[in-house]
């Protein structure tokens, strides 16, 4: 072949430079080009994303712990409510009979959905109204076990599996309440972008309903964990100081939940709440009924137990209908 065609123009390709081979073929300046952009582009991916939807990139300890939790409450939680419905009083403190354990299963198993869900988010705003009312209940059950150490099953000489469940109860507290405090300051140290427009706001009607059930929720909350010897008699059945704290912390962390959806006003926002707030409904529902002889129900603060539940599972039922019509958008 003659020179002339050596250095001919290939149809389809550019002429190739002198002493080097074509842009984009492998190693002239043209591939140093696009490999430096492919690098950049897949290192910003991460921050593009939270960029795109706004708000605080979503800290990795987050969905471990969110995760950890979910299925500490699984175990822990049907123990607890399978003995209450059996008629057994299984706590980690001396309790007055099965239906506040059992409640405080019920609890815990209702919130494992959304707490699973929490690995799907993008950003911390996706996750706050949940993750935040956990760390009340991890933090204020630890503090609550601590505060009546006295009446844990290992200081009273129960029988022994109560006292290695107690004993396993407040160090599992422990660790998971100081996860809690890392996981928490770790996400408030992540850089955030300006928070994009609210997609879903919540209905009009809907806040004022909001407002009164998270208030109320947070109140009584307040009022049993402050005190309990007095806020003791608001509920409808016999409880000891340590339920009736422990039962304060359940109620101002669905309080918080509620209270912390009313404030960021975009359903898109609530997700995992929202699967939380009617399995935590339901399985207080459940345990009532089966307990329903235990419970005091012609009596105000029975009637008032009654519409606050019912409240919770209205909420979270309305919200999971409205949901679907704000599909959440796309960076």
């Amino acid at each position: 072949m003659s020179e002339a065609s050596e250095g001919a123009e290939v149809p389809g390709r550019g002429a190739a430079p002198v002493g080097g081979q074509a842009d984009g073929d492998g190693g002239g300046p043209g591939a140093g080009a696009s490999t430096t952009a492919q690098v950049d582009a897949a290192g910003s991916a991460g921050s593009a994303g939270s960029a795109g939807f706004g708000g605080r990139e979503l800290a990795p300890g987050v969905p471990m712990l969110a995760s950890a939790v979910a299925v500490i409450s699984l175990l822990v939680g049907a123990l607890l409510v399978a003995m209450s419905l059996a008629g057994h009083a299984f706590s980690p403190w001396q309790t007055s009979g099965p239906l506040s354990p059992g409640l405080i299963g019920a609890a815990m198993l209702g919130v494992t959905p959304g707490l699973f869900a929490i690995g799907r988010a993008r950003v911390w705003e996706e996750v706050r109204t949940l993750v935040l009312p956990l760390a009340v209940v991890l933090l204020g059950l630890l503090a609550v076990s601590l505060l009546n150490a006295d009446k844990l099953q290992a200081a009273k000489g129960g029988s022994l599996v109560l006292v290695l469940f107690s004993l396993g109860w407040v160090a599992v507290l422990g660790l998971l309440g100081l996860s809690t405090v890392v996981c928490l300051a770790r996400q408030y140290a992540t850089s955030a972008h300006p928070l994009r427009e609210r997609t879903a706001p919540l209905p009009g009607w809907s806040k004022p309903f909001l407002a009164l059930l998270g208030s109320a929720w947070c109140g009584i909350g307040a009022g049993l964990l402050a005190v309990p010897g007095f806020w003791a008699t608001f509920v409808p059945w016999d409880v000891t100081r340590p339920d009736a704290q422990a039962l304060g912390v359940w109620a101002v962390s669905l309080g918080t939940g509620v209270l912390g959806a009313l404030a960021e006003d975009d359903l898109a926002r609530t997700r995992p709440a929202l699967l939380a707030l009617p399995g935590v409904a339901v399985a207080l529902a459940v345990v009532l009924g089966v307990r329903a002889g235990d419970v005091d129900w012609a009596s105000g603060p029975g009637l008032s137990l009654t519409t606050m539940v019912g409240g919770l599972l209205l909420a979270g039922l309305v919200g999971r209908r409205l949901l679907p019509r704000h599909p959440l958008p796309r960076p």
